[in-house]
C-alpha cells in the first residue's frame, strides 16, 4: 500500500489535478484522496493544500514528495536490476534534450534501441534547467544539454560533440555572397531566435552583450524547425547551431555564414543523476559509446 500511495503523491504532483491524477492511476478520484488522507494520517502530517480544488503542497509535503520520488525510482532500478538477470534491460529511457541538439539525438536512441531493444525510448525537447530539475525529481533517466555554459549540479557528464554557430540568412540578403559573418553584422539583421528560456539564446545574448549590441527579435519561438521556417519565408535570420543545417539541410533561399569575431562554441553532451547506485537505465546510456558524433558539429 506504501507504494501505491507514494505513486499516487507523485502523480499528483505531476498532474497538479486530483481528477487526472486519479485517471493516470487508473483509479477513482475518491480511491486516490482516500490513499493520500491514509498517508497523512500515518506520517501524521498533512501534504496537500486543500480547498474544492488542488492547491499544491504543504512544506511537508514537498518534503515527503522528494523522498516518494526516490524511493520509486528506487524501487524501479530494483526491478529493472532483477529483470535484467533474467531477459535483459526492460523498461522506459525518458531523455530530456535540449532543442538545438535534437537533430542529432538519433545518434544516442539508435545505438541505445540496437543494443537493448526492449527498452521504450521518451525523448522530451526541453530545456537545460527543465533537464536539471528532470534528473533531481527523478523524472528523467537521462539528458543531452550544455556542460560547460551553466553549472550543472549533482549529474555525472560525457561530452558528445562541440556546438558552433552560423547566421541562417537570405541568399539575397544585405550579406549576398559572404562566407563568414560577424556577430555585429548579425545584431544589425531583423533576427527569429529561441526565446529566452533556452539556454542556447542566452548564450547568443551572452555574446552580443559581450560586443555592446542589444539587438530585439522580431519572433522568438521554442522550436529549432520554426526559425528554419521564418527564415525560409526570406524575411528575417537567425543564429542556429551549424550541426541543425548539417542534419537538416538548407532552407530554400537561404545561407550559412559562419559567425566569427568572435568564434564562439560550446560543450554539448550526455547527462545523468549521480546516484549510487546509477539506475540500470541510465547506466546503460552512460556506459556506451556513440561514434555518429563528430568533434564539431
Amino acid at each position: 500500500m506504501l507504494m501505491r500511495q507514494l505513486a499516487y503523491l507523485a502523480a499528483l504532483a505531476r498532474e497538479r489535478h486530483f481528477a487526472r491524477a486519479a485517471a493516470a492511476c487508473n483509479i477513482t478520484q475518491p480511491a486516490l484522496s482516500t490513499a493520500i488522507k491514509q498517508l497523512e494520517e500515518e506520517l501524521g502530517v498533512p501534504l496537500v493544500e486543500r480547498d474544492k480544488r488542488f492547491k499544491g503542497f504543504t512544506p511537508e509535503g514537498q518534503e515527503v514528495l522528494l523522498w516518494a520520488r526516490r524511493i520509486l525510482s528506487d524501487f524501479d532500478s530494483l526491478k529493472q536490476g532483477i529483470q535484467n538477470a533474467k531477459r535483459g534491460l526492460t523498461g522506459n529511457l525518458r531523455l530530456g534534450v535540449i532543442p538545438s541538439a535534437l537533430p542529432l539525438v538519433p545518434h544516442v536512441t539508435d545505438p541505445f534501441n540496437d543494443r537493448h531493444p526492449q527498452v521504450k525510448v521518451t525523448v522530451w525537447s526541453t530545456s537545460s534547467i527543465e533537464i536539471q530539475q528532470g534528473l533531481d525529481h527523478f523524472e528523467l533517466e537521462a539528458g543531452i544539454t550544455y556542460l560547460d555554459n551553466e553549472p550543472l549540479k549533482g549529474v555525472l557528464q560525457r561530452p558528445l560533440y562541440t556546438e558552433r554557430y552560423v547566421l541562417l540568412t537570405s541568399e539575397t540578403g544585405p550579406l549576398a555572397g559572404a562566407t563568414k559573418a560577424t556577430w555585429r553584422e548579425a545584431a544589425d539583421l531583423p533576427l527569429c531566435l529561441l526565446t529566452p528560456n533556452m539556454q542556447n539564446r542566452r548564450i547568443i545574448d551572452g555574446v552580443f552583450k559581450s560586443l555592446d549590441c542589444a539587438p530585439r527579435p522580431q519572433l522568438e519561438t521554442n522550436s529549432v524547425i520554426n526559425l528554419c521556417a521564418h527564415v525560409r519565408s526570406g524575411r528575417l535570420s537567425s543564429i542556429v547551431p551549424k550541426s541543425l543545417i548539417q542534419v537538416l539541410g538548407m532552407p530554400a533561399g537561404a545561407v550559412a555564414l559562419d559567425l566569427v569575431a568572435p568564434e564562439v562554441s560550446r560543450q554539448v553532451g550526455l547527462v545523468v543523476p549521480d546516484r549510487e547506485p546509477l539506475p540500470p537505465i541510465s547506466l546503460a546510456i552512460f556506459s556506451m559509446q556513440f561514434p555518429g558524433f563528430h568533434e564539431s558539429q
